[in-house]
């Protein structure tokens, strides 16, 4: 135990929890988006669901990290490009979001409503649990993957997760419950989705696109989405000024 001591370990350790709470940003958006139709209970036990299975995923990971680095290994050639499992579980991954991101965007414009005008069902409680499961798996295998090359000690890894889904925990309801109070931003999060989707389908094909860029979108959007809000309340306000 030596190694807790050397203030390089430390270093990696603030480095890997920075760098986990990014990527995590992904997992947040994609769950709030989920349980933001879900009935407020619902949506708190499912919201409380998901960031645990994040955990649970990327412990049982870490502990069989050997295992974790042979996904990276070449698993057949297409046409020139050497793809391993790490990449199928990116395609298929950013496939599903862009799926669900697609069926979602429909059904805030065109409405719940089926082909005859029946109103559809929302989704149940266990569906959406499977869902964030599904999208759990995807974000944590690519999570501990980049982790691998951060760090030396399976012990600074699990910390930094256990860190980073704890204030991930602590972020997402705030975020669930502006998502669900501003209807706009829940097209924002979805339009977030789909550009999350292809940068994995990207990453899956050999095309890596630094996170950098797509996190410095989506707080570019977030922060004018912010800003409309704000500008929309003020005009409420004085509105109700006036009428008084």
């Amino acid at each position: 135990m030596e190694w807790i001591a050397d203030p390089q370990i430390w270093a990696s350790l603030v480095t890997l929890t920075v760098m986990e709470i990014v990527l995590g940003i992904d997992n947040i958006v994609f769950i709030s988006v989920l349980v933001s139709r879900l009935p407020q209970a619902q949506a708190d036990s499912a919201r409380k669901i998901g960031l645990s299975l994040a955990l649970v995923f990327r412990i049982l990971l870490l502990l069989v990290i050997s295992w974790i680095i042979g996904l990276t290994q070449p698993l057949f050639s297409l046409f020139g490009e050497a793809f391993s499992w790490r990449d199928i579980i990116l395609l298929a991954g950013g496939a599903f979001l862009l799926v669900k991101g697609t069926l979602e965007i429909h059904a805030g414009i065109e409405g719940e409503e089926g082909e005859h005008g029946a109103k559809k069902a929302p989704p149940g409680f266990w569906s959406v649990i499977v869902q964030i499961l599904l999208i759990d798996l995807v974000f944590s295998v690519d999570s501990i993957i980049t982790a691998v090359g951060m760090a030396q000690h399976v012990e600074v890894m699990i910390a930094a997760v256990v860190i980073s889904i704890g204030i991930m925990f602590i972020a997402s309801g705030p975020v669930a419950t502006f998502i669900k109070q501003h209807p706009t931003t829940k097209m924002l999060a979805l339009s977030f989705l789909l550009l999350i989707g292809m940068a994995l389908i990207a990453d899956g094909l050999g095309f890596h696109i630094p996170r950098a860029y797509i996190y410095f979108a989506m707080a570019f959007s977030a922060l004018v989405e912010v800003l409309n809000i704000l500008r929309r309340r003020k005009r409420l306000t004085a509105g109700a000024g006036d009428e008084q």
